[in-house]
């Protein structure tokens, strides 16, 4: 069982900065990815960004050039930097974990409120 908690939300203007934390309860080298996910009022729940165990990162198409993941492993804890934000950015942003071995299995944090507003 992997426990995830998220951190760093909050309210920040247009063009603010915000970075997120997701603090998982085990190694995370052992997680195959690692991901963030967004879901606003009235609206399914997006990939944001995801990164594997190697570090290759993708990116949902609206944050690619303004949003950045990396995870440390020694901190077992993935972030995902936020720039250049947006009120189309607001929602609330959730951890994802996926685990391949010995069986698939995927985990989510409880969510962190992003609101981007002046």
């Amino acid at each position: 069982q992997v426990q995830l908690v998220e951190s760093g939300g909050g309210l920040v203007q247009p063009g603010g900065s915000l970075r997120l934390s997701c603090a998982a309860s085990v190694r995370i080298f052992s997680i195959n990815y690692m991901g963030w996910y967004r879901q606003a009022p009235g609206n399914q729940r997006e990939l944001v960004a995801a990164i594997r165990t190697g570090g290759i990162a993708n990116y949902g198409d609206s944050v690619k050039g303004r949003f950045t993941i990396s995870r440390d492993n020694a901190k077992n804890t993935v972030y995902l930097q936020m720039n250049s934000l947006k009120p189309e950015d607001t929602a609330v942003y959730y951890c994802n974990a996926v685990q391949l071995l010995p069986a698939k299995a995927e985990y989510w944090g409880q969510g962190t409120q992003v609101t981007v507003s002046s």
